[in-house]
Protein backbone atom coordinates (compact mmCIF):
# COMPACT_ATOMS: atom_id res chain seq x y z
CA UNK A 1 0.00 0.00 0.00
CA UNK A 2 1.16 3.32 -1.26
CA UNK A 3 1.06 6.15 1.76
CA UNK A 4 -1.06 9.16 -0.13
CA UNK A 5 -1.47 10.75 3.72
CA UNK A 6 -5.02 10.49 6.11
CA UNK A 7 -7.95 10.95 4.69
CA UNK A 8 -10.39 13.90 6.39
CA UNK A 9 -11.83 10.63 8.47
CA UNK A 10 -8.78 9.99 10.49
CA UNK A 11 -9.37 12.97 11.78
CA UNK A 12 -13.21 12.64 12.18
CA UNK A 13 -12.61 9.46 13.79
CA UNK A 14 -10.67 11.31 16.59
CA UNK A 15 -12.88 14.49 17.14
CA UNK A 16 -16.01 11.45 17.76
CA UNK A 17 -13.48 9.06 19.98
CA UNK A 18 -12.22 12.50 22.35
CA UNK A 19 -16.00 13.41 22.31
CA UNK A 20 -17.70 10.00 23.09
CA UNK A 21 -14.55 7.91 24.40
CA UNK A 22 -16.68 4.31 24.75
CA UNK A 23 -16.85 0.82 23.96
CA UNK A 24 -20.19 1.50 21.77
CA UNK A 25 -18.49 4.06 19.73
CA UNK A 26 -15.30 2.08 19.39
CA UNK A 27 -16.91 -0.94 18.20
CA UNK A 28 -19.20 1.32 15.78
CA UNK A 29 -16.31 3.19 14.21
CA UNK A 30 -13.41 0.04 14.23
CA UNK A 31 -13.61 -0.37 10.56
CA UNK A 32 -13.03 3.57 10.01
CA UNK A 33 -9.73 3.46 12.70
CA UNK A 34 -8.54 0.52 10.34
CA UNK A 35 -8.86 1.61 6.94
CA UNK A 36 -8.74 5.64 7.57
CA UNK A 37 -5.89 5.55 10.81
CA UNK A 38 -3.92 2.61 10.60
CA UNK A 39 -3.73 1.69 7.39
CA UNK A 40 -1.96 4.81 6.53
CA UNK A 41 0.34 5.01 8.90
CA UNK A 42 1.65 1.28 8.15
CA UNK A 43 1.75 2.38 4.80
CA UNK A 44 3.83 5.25 6.26
CA UNK A 45 6.69 3.20 8.17
CA UNK A 46 6.64 0.83 5.50
CA UNK A 47 8.30 3.34 3.71
CA UNK A 48 10.22 5.06 6.47
CA UNK A 49 11.59 1.77 6.88
CA UNK A 50 14.78 1.35 4.70
CA UNK A 51 16.13 4.92 6.19
CA UNK A 52 15.07 4.61 9.49
CA UNK A 53 14.31 0.88 10.89
CA UNK A 54 11.69 -0.61 11.40
CA UNK A 55 8.19 1.23 12.81
CA UNK A 56 5.83 -0.21 15.17
CA UNK A 57 2.57 0.99 16.12
CA UNK A 58 1.11 1.54 19.72
CA UNK A 59 -2.23 -0.75 20.93
CA UNK A 60 -5.25 1.89 20.89
CA UNK A 61 -5.92 1.17 24.22
CA UNK A 62 -5.26 2.96 27.24
CA UNK A 63 -3.68 1.25 30.40
CA UNK A 64 -6.02 2.66 33.09
CA UNK A 65 -4.94 0.87 36.26
CA UNK A 66 -2.77 3.29 38.13
CA UNK A 67 -5.04 6.46 36.03
CA UNK A 68 -7.77 8.50 37.40
CA UNK A 69 -9.00 8.79 33.95
CA UNK A 70 -10.62 5.33 33.11
CA UNK A 71 -11.48 6.74 29.06
CA UNK A 72 -10.65 3.09 27.40
CA UNK A 73 -8.98 4.38 24.29
CA UNK A 74 -6.39 6.82 23.74
CA UNK A 75 -7.31 9.54 21.39
CA UNK A 76 -3.89 9.54 19.37
CA UNK A 77 -2.15 6.97 17.08
CA UNK A 78 1.79 6.93 18.13
CA UNK A 79 4.37 4.49 16.30
CA UNK A 80 8.13 4.51 17.10
CA UNK A 81 10.73 3.50 14.35
CA UNK A 82 13.47 1.57 15.37
CA UNK A 83 16.21 4.31 14.09
CA UNK A 84 14.58 6.50 16.60
CA UNK A 85 11.39 8.47 15.97
CA UNK A 86 7.93 9.19 16.91
CA UNK A 87 5.16 9.47 14.85
CA UNK A 88 1.53 10.85 16.46
CA UNK A 89 -1.47 11.82 14.53
CA UNK A 90 -4.49 13.47 16.39
CA UNK A 91 -7.55 15.29 15.69
CA UNK A 92 -5.59 18.39 15.69
CA UNK A 93 -2.80 16.95 12.96
CA UNK A 94 0.33 15.68 13.33
CA UNK A 95 3.38 15.44 15.25
CA UNK A 96 6.81 13.72 15.42
CA UNK A 97 9.66 13.31 18.40
CA UNK A 98 12.70 11.55 18.85
CA UNK A 99 15.18 11.73 21.57
CA UNK A 100 14.94 10.32 24.98
CA UNK A 101 11.74 10.85 26.57
CA UNK A 102 12.63 9.77 30.22
CA UNK A 103 16.27 8.02 31.03
CA UNK A 104 16.97 5.03 33.30
CA UNK A 105 19.35 5.63 36.26
CA UNK A 106 21.95 4.28 34.59
CA UNK A 107 21.16 6.26 31.22
CA UNK A 108 20.76 9.26 33.54
CA UNK A 109 24.32 9.10 34.61
CA UNK A 110 26.07 8.25 31.17
CA UNK A 111 24.41 11.34 29.98
CA UNK A 112 25.06 13.88 32.92
CA UNK A 113 28.67 12.30 32.48
CA UNK A 114 28.64 13.24 28.89
CA UNK A 115 27.29 16.96 29.38
CA UNK A 116 30.10 17.51 32.00
CA UNK A 117 32.55 16.66 29.72
CA UNK A 118 34.05 19.74 27.80
CA UNK A 119 34.27 17.82 24.52
CA UNK A 120 30.82 16.06 24.44
CA UNK A 121 29.41 18.60 25.66
CA UNK A 122 30.03 21.16 23.60
CA UNK A 123 28.79 18.47 21.11
CA UNK A 124 25.17 17.95 21.85
CA UNK A 125 24.79 22.40 22.66
CA UNK A 126 25.98 22.52 18.65
CA UNK A 127 23.76 19.75 17.59
CA UNK A 128 20.63 21.45 19.87
CA UNK A 129 21.51 24.58 17.65
CA UNK A 130 21.43 22.67 14.78
CA UNK A 131 18.13 21.43 14.90
CA UNK A 132 16.58 24.52 16.62
CA UNK A 133 17.72 26.52 12.91
CA UNK A 134 15.02 23.70 11.74
CA UNK A 135 12.21 25.35 14.09
CA UNK A 136 11.94 22.27 15.68
CA UNK A 137 11.72 22.24 19.74
CA UNK A 138 14.35 20.54 21.91
CA UNK A 139 13.54 20.67 25.35
CA UNK A 140 14.34 18.57 28.81
CA UNK A 141 11.75 16.01 30.85
CA UNK A 142 11.13 16.49 34.05
CA UNK A 143 14.07 19.15 34.64
CA UNK A 144 15.52 19.75 37.96
CA UNK A 145 15.42 22.93 39.44
CA UNK A 146 19.42 23.44 39.37
CA UNK A 147 22.32 21.51 38.70
CA UNK A 148 21.80 18.00 39.61
CA UNK A 149 24.02 16.66 43.42
CA UNK A 150 27.52 16.36 42.22
CA UNK A 151 27.66 18.84 39.84
CA UNK A 152 28.75 22.84 40.61
CA UNK A 153 25.44 25.06 40.38
CA UNK A 154 27.36 27.31 37.99
CA UNK A 155 28.27 24.54 34.98
CA UNK A 156 28.06 25.98 31.88
CA UNK A 157 26.57 23.43 30.63
CA UNK A 158 23.87 23.38 34.17
CA UNK A 159 20.74 23.86 31.78
CA UNK A 160 21.67 20.42 30.41
CA UNK A 161 22.78 18.60 33.29
CA UNK A 162 18.85 19.53 35.02
CA UNK A 163 16.68 17.27 32.68
CA UNK A 164 16.16 13.41 33.18
CA UNK A 165 15.44 13.42 29.24
CA UNK A 166 15.64 15.19 26.05
CA UNK A 167 13.49 15.57 23.11
CA UNK A 168 12.85 17.25 20.34
CA UNK A 169 9.71 17.41 18.92
CA UNK A 170 7.57 19.36 16.02
CA UNK A 171 3.60 19.83 15.21
CA UNK A 172 1.84 20.28 12.21
CA UNK A 173 -1.85 21.51 12.44
CA UNK A 174 -3.90 19.76 10.42
CA UNK A 175 -4.71 21.42 6.91
CA UNK A 176 -5.07 19.60 3.41
CA UNK A 177 -1.63 18.61 3.00
CA UNK A 178 -2.70 16.02 5.79
CA UNK A 179 -4.67 13.69 3.29
CA UNK A 180 -1.40 13.74 0.81
CA UNK A 181 2.05 12.49 0.37
CA UNK A 182 3.16 15.56 1.82
CA UNK A 183 2.78 14.24 5.23
CA UNK A 184 5.77 11.88 5.02
CA UNK A 185 7.88 15.31 3.71
CA UNK A 186 7.48 16.61 7.10
CA UNK A 187 8.00 13.56 8.82
CA UNK A 188 11.08 12.58 6.88
CA UNK A 189 12.22 16.16 7.47
CA UNK A 190 12.04 16.19 10.61
CA UNK A 191 13.63 12.64 11.12
CA UNK A 192 16.68 13.73 9.28
CA UNK A 193 17.11 17.07 10.93
CA UNK A 194 16.90 15.37 14.44
CA UNK A 195 19.27 12.10 13.17
CA UNK A 196 22.44 13.96 15.27
CA UNK A 197 20.56 14.25 18.29
CA UNK A 198 19.35 10.35 18.51
CA UNK A 199 22.99 9.71 17.35
CA UNK A 200 24.72 11.59 20.48
CA UNK A 201 22.31 9.63 22.70
CA UNK A 202 23.03 6.89 21.18
CA UNK A 203 26.87 6.84 21.16
CA UNK A 204 26.90 8.67 24.93
CA UNK A 205 23.80 7.12 26.78
CA UNK A 206 22.61 4.06 25.16
CA UNK A 207 19.88 1.76 26.03
CA UNK A 208 19.67 1.00 29.82
CA UNK A 209 21.07 -2.28 31.22
CA UNK A 210 18.49 -2.45 33.65
CA UNK A 211 16.08 -3.33 30.77
CA UNK A 212 18.07 -6.06 29.38
CA UNK A 213 18.01 -7.56 32.95
CA UNK A 214 14.10 -6.82 33.58
CA UNK A 215 11.66 -9.62 32.20
CA UNK A 216 9.43 -8.37 29.21
CA UNK A 217 6.29 -6.57 29.64
CA UNK A 218 3.03 -7.80 28.06
CA UNK A 219 1.00 -6.17 25.32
Amino acid sequence: MTFNGWPAEALEFYEGLAADNTKSYWTAHKASYDRDVQAPMAALLAELEPEFGEGKIFRPYRDVRFSADKSPYKTAIGATLAGGGYIQLSATGLAAGSGMHQMAPDQLERYRRAVADDLTGEELRKVIAGIKQHDIVVSGHESLKTAPRGYPKDHPRADLLRHKGLIAWQEWPAAAWLGTAAAKGRVTGFLRATRPLCEWLHARVGDTELARSAPAAGG
